[in-house]
């Protein structure tokens, strides 16, 4: 097989590699890292000439020498030999610090760290014996009948993460806990147009730390850096594996949440810790989702149904979820906060994440709306109807985001949409028109979103804060106009097919066998439907790629496909800062 010449630049010194196609990946991962000096821990990006951000893969694209592309080190290790080049042993200083810790916390009487982590080991013997898996040899798993109204049908338990899963992340997180990012990475780490598909989840937990850096709430609110990171980690073993509501998803709203703050200068707006409640809340707002809404919950009659009594049961135990995390003493982030900063901090994340029940949607944005022209930031109502708002919009953000961000979160929404929808048929319950496979398209399911719930909530925050115009809500206006035109596109093309099918049916042609399958009443073929089960989403839809250019304004540019959405092969391209 040919080899192949990859042209790229680092800084200003001119590289160039060579590899077959056949290359294993991480082989030609190493070469770039060579060439950059980066060591093993550093993170590389490689950015094209449109500055969007390429897979480095045996599948590179072949260039030139004046279409190089600019390979960046976004995050660097550091290690001992920085610290003797500055002239001391980190090794040292690491172990006094370690001790000096010790020795607080012996003689303030806290619990050494030794015995959280006794607990932890402790917690982890305690779950193992509370599942079924390693008695399986046994044949102990329990069968539930597909009607059965009290319990999950037992597939549904598998989407937690695996042991192997979560070790393996800790220790990349671990690891890369301690790199520091680059500034350019910082600051677009702000922007609404983020990507997340550019990122593995213990890189997304060191973009989570690093809000709180950035945010100088470690000193504001003495958050010790170990018990930040048991934090992030045990949110993250909370997030389920399921196709929309997962850690993923957590990472978005919560960045979202993270820009608006940037935007609208909420630290001084509001104060620094309602600033802190909305990014925990966040953080924390969809945690052990199952992947089925409330409507499942309520109509299957769940534990959690049950449990709550159908009010809001997923809501009410994300909120359990996240203060039973919060009580493990390893990853209190409100340990050293006031008995009164901590009451007005659990109150607010209550009422924060029990707003993203989208049943209480008018309730919340009728009653904001009313509050708006005389919006007063000394009035504790207001500023917590604010704070809800606030999340909310964080929460259903996607289409704020550039279309190669956006769409594959469609995919993702529609999929576990239609998971719940397959069950409900299985079990007999009722399903909603909006989940079904057989009923719903992407451009229909867009359009009515964007334009009854999405907009007026953007707007209506748009209207006290206009500086997000701009940011989030005129993105959302092109976006309805894109799926505007993508279902007009799709009824046309349906048009066009029932028409051809009439006349070779009255025509007696060679198609008119197909004819009768597909007659002039019949729903067209599956390559014309945007919710096709593995081809993309608009295959089959006339100027597609000039839909992409009129919300855009420019041609999108993509390297990669919605596979990308799990996190395999070459991601979408990302606009970089």
């Amino acid at each position: 097989m040919a080899s192949k010449v990859i042209y790229f630049k680092i800084g200003d010194r001119l590289e160039q590699a060579e590899f077959r196609s056949d290359f294993p990946s991480e082989d030609v991962k190493d070469i770039f890292r060579a060439a950059a000096e980066a060591g093993p821990l550093d993170i590389l990006k490689l950015y094209n000439t449109r500055g969007n951000i390429v897979n480095i893969s045996p599948k590179l694209e072949e260039n030139s020498s004046e279409t190089r592309y600019r390979l960046e080190v976004v995050a660097t290790y550091c290690d001992g030999k920085l610290a003797e080049e500055l002239g001391f042993d980190i090794k040292t200083v690491e172990s006094r610090v370690e001790n000096l810790e010790k020795k607080v916390k012996v003689d303030s009487g806290e619990t050494p760290e030794v015995v959280y982590e006794l607990r932890q080991k402790v917690e982890n013997v305690r779950n193992k014996l509370e599942g079924v898996e390693h008695l399986s040899w046994l044949g102990l798993f329990k069968e539930f009948s597909a009607g059965s109204q009290n319990h999950l049908p037992f597939f549904k338990r598998k989407f937690k993460k695996t042991d192997h899963e979560q070790k393996r992340v800790w220790e990349t997180f671990k690891q890369v806990s301690h790199l520091q990012l680059t500034d350019d990475v910082r600051e677009y780490l702000r922007q609404p147009v983020f990507d997340n598909w550019q990122w593995e989840d213990a890189e997304m937990m060191l973009l989570l730390q690093q809000m709180f850096i950035d945010l100088d709430f470690i000193t504001k609110f003495n958050i010790e850096m170990p018990v930040l990171q048991n934090f992030l980690f045990e949110v993250y073993k909370h997030y389920n594996n399921v196709p929309f509501h997962n850690f993923k998803h957590c990472f978005c709203v919560t960045q979202m949440m993270y820009g608006i703050t940037w935007i609208a200068n909420l630290c001084d707006l509001i104060g620094d810790l309602e600033v802190l409640v909305m990014i925990v809340s966040a953080i924390c707002h969809d945690l052990d989702h199952p992947g089925y809404n409330n409507a499942y919950q309520v109509n299957a009659r769940t534990e959690l149904a049950l449990r709550y009594n159908d009010i809001s049961p997923l809501e009410n135990h994300h909120c359990s979820i996240a203060f039973q995390i919060l009580g493990k003493q390893h990853c209190n982030l409100f340990n050293n906060l006031s008995a009164e900063d901590f009451k007005f901090v659990r109150e607010s994340m209550i009422t924060c994440i029990l707003a993203t029940d989208m049943s209480k949607h008018n309730v919340i944005l009728n009653s904001f709306k009313l509050k708006v022209p005389e919006f007063d930031y000394k009035n504790k109502e207001h500023v917590s109807e604010f704070m809800m708002i606030c999340i909310k919009v964080a929460d259903i953000s996607n289409e704020a985001r550039p279309m190669d961000v956006s769409e594959p979160w469609i995919d993702c929404l529609l999929q576990e949409f239609f998971n719940q929808s397959d069950v409900e048929k299985l079990e007999g319950l009722p399903v909603a028109p909006f989940m079904d496979r057989e009923k719903v398209t992407k451009s229909s399911s867009q359009v009515g979103f964007i334009r009854f719930v999405l907009l007026p909530l953007f707007e209506a925050l748009g209207a006290l804060i206009p500086a997000l115009e701009e940011h989030i809500i005129e993105p959302v206006r092109k976006g309805l106009e894109y799926y505007t035109s993508m279902g007009k596109a799709l009824e046309e093309e349906k048009r066009k097919r029932e028409n051809e099918a009439k006349k070779a049916l009255e025509n007696g042609g060679p198609d008119s066998n197909k004819s009768k399958q597909n007659g002039p009443g019949s729903r067209p073929p599956l390559e014309t439907d945007p919710i096709n089960n593995n081809d993309g989403p608009t295959k089959g839809v006339p100027n597609s790629a000039s839909l992409k250019e009129k919300r855009t304004g420019k041609t999108v540019s993509a390297v990669g496909s919605n596979k990308n959405k799990s996190g395999d092969g070459v991601k979408p391209g990302v606009k970089a800062k």
